[in-house]
């Protein structure tokens, strides 16, 4: 129980073919009701699908957990109807400072550019979160969220996937065209299948303290190197909703996990850090161990894995979620399209091909910032130290300071879905990224672009330009000028927009292909590309 939250405790509801005893076959069924499978459900729905969400228990996250979210992610849930409210109830930051010992050696700025609709990075706890996401699925006739369903076993066939499922009736078994594992880090589906995880565990524990106070703390992310206050090891500080301060000690691997989060191990530690005449309860607190890892392959046959069961970093630079978000959001159209008769499996292919190389650069970054955090030598200390002691007065120092660099989405550069360039542009909208946000006119009202995108296929066109379809699928205009005016000129500068220029942009936001002029027959070839169906 927390002083700040109460959990709710959803109604265990018995299905109609577990009354009836029949079989049936559901397109998706999504394994857990975290962040991931929620939003995964949400985005299917978005998009048409309908899906199952089984999950063994029935309330939201046990504490605060992740907590930070950014941009991206903001920008998709945005697209499903959420984003704005969460952007709102949030604790809305941009700005970083990096202190070694008590002086300021860094600060950063994670959004430095206006004219984005959502901010840089909010703080929410996760239960928020959850409980909202939770909320959105009961409102749409598409998602069908299922609690007190544990997954007890899992067979395949090349056509199908068969769920064994205890629930408080009893046991049943249900079908799945797909199943998503979004089950966590300890995921059973994943050790049902037998999929593989590689990479490393880190011998370091610590310490998440989540403390109600009045604080005069701007909303700012403090990470403290070797503070005064807790020698040797390093501190950060954030704040939630709530009027909730996020606290994190570094312990070291000796340190007792039961014993460290005792109330009188904890107080101390927040006394030293706030000065005996703060005034703090707590709220919530855990110790933690983490690992930088992932699974071999996304997709095991019928089963694909997302979030945390196909993927895990440290908790430095909040990366775990908000990498999760986009998992589901690659996946989401292909799945859609593949269940549509729209594109071949090999579509599904590329899920792995563009998220397994998001999460090697996440656990790349993660590695390196956990590196520099807790240094494994004298020598590596030494160098550390070094850098943070150049970075107070010396600018080429300072993006070598690693206190966990913030999300950013990783652009799939090298996706074979993607179309090379046939001229020259310049800026950063290169095939393989998600689109820059922008603000627009549409209709005689303000808008912003990527309200405009995340449907279907888009033909983003600097002038005329006709609708071009392949099978199934069409990617219909929005011509800049025509259909959205852009009144301030950030939309032309950021994608380089010369007369003519057409941008192809798949559903999920992301730069398919691009051209200087509209040719329908480029069109059509790079769709199929980005279709895989040639």
């Amino acid at each position: 129980m927390l002083q700040t939250y109460t959990y709710p405790e959803y109604d265990y509801v018995q299905s109609e073919e577990q009354r009836s005893g029949q079989l049936r076959r559901h397109p998706v069924v999504i394994i857990g009701a975290g962040p991931i499978g929620l939003t995964q459900a949400l985005d299917l729905a978005y998009r048409g699908v309908p899906t199952v969400i089984l999950d063994d228990n029935n309330t939201v996250s046990i504490g605060s957990r992740a907590v930070c979210y950014a941009k991206r992610p903001l920008e998709i849930w945005d697209r499903l109807g959420i984003g704005e409210e969460f952007a709102a109830k949030g604790v809305q930051w941009k700005v970083g400072k990096v202190f070694f010992r008590d002086e300021l050696a860094y600060s950063f700025d994670l959004l430095p550019e206006e004219q984005h609709k959502m901010p840089a990075m909010i703080n929410y706890q996760q239960y928020h979160l959850e409980e909202r996401l939770v909320r959105a699925c009961d409102e749409s006739a598409l998602v069908d969220l299922r609690w007190k369903h544990k997954l007890l076993a899992i067979e395949q066939t090349d056509e199908v996937a068969t769920l064994t499922i205890e629930t408080p009736d009893g046991i049943f078994k249900l079908e799945a065209e797909w199943v998503v594992a979004a089950d966590g880090a300890n995921s059973d589906t994943r050790r049902m299948i037998g999929a593989d995880f590689t990479g490393q565990f880190f011998q370091d524990r610590f310490l998440i303290a989540d403390v109600v106070m009045k604080a005069q703390f701007p909303t700012e992310r403090w990470f403290w190197f070797d503070p005064p206050f807790h020698r040797g090891q390093s501190v950060l500080l954030h704040k939630e909703a709530d009027g909730v301060w996020r606290i994190d000690f570094q312990l070291g691997w000796s340190a007792d996990p039961v014993e460290e989060r005792k109330p009188e191990k904890v107080i101390p530690r927040i006394q030293a850090m706030l000065g005996p005449d703060v005034e703090f309860e707590l709220e919530w607190v855990s110790v933690y161990q983490f690992a930088c890892r992932r699974i071999d392959q996304f997709r095991h046959g019928r089963v694909i894995f997302s979030g945390d069961a196909a993927h895990q970093v440290s908790p430095f630079g909040a990366r775990g979620a908000n990498t999760g978000v986009q998992d589901c959001d690659n996946l989401g159209w292909k799945l859609a399209a593949v269940l549509a008769g729209a594109a071949p499996i090999a579509l599904l292919d590329t899920y792995h091909e563009e998220r397994a190389h998001a999460a090697d650069d996440n656990i790349g970054h993660s590695t390196r910032a956990t590196d520099f955090i807790t240094p494994k030598s004298r020598s590596s200390l030494r160098l550390r130290n070094a850098v943070l002691e150049l970075a107070r007065t010396e600018p080429f120092a300072r993006p070598l300071v690693n206190s966990g660099r913030l999300s950013t989405p990783t652009p799939y550069l090298n996706s074979s879905l993607n179309t090379t360039d046939s001229a020259a542009f310049a800026g950063r909208m290169l095939p393989g990224t998600n689109c820059a946000d922008a603000p627009i006119e549409r209709s005689g009202r303000k808008a912003w672009l990527l309200e405009q995108l995340g449907r279907g296929f888009v033909l983003l066109s600097f002038g005329p330009a006709s609708a071009v379809s392949v099978g199934k699928v069409s990617a219909e205009v929005l011509e800049v000028g025509k259909d959205i005016l852009d009144t301030q000129g950030v939309l032309t500068e950021r994608y380089d927009g010369k007369p003519g220029t057409v941008y192809l942009i798949r559903p999920d936001q992301h730069v398919s292909a691009r051209w200087r002029r509209f040719d329908a027959a480029q069109v059509q070839a790079a769709l199929c590309r980005a279709l895989k169906l040639q």
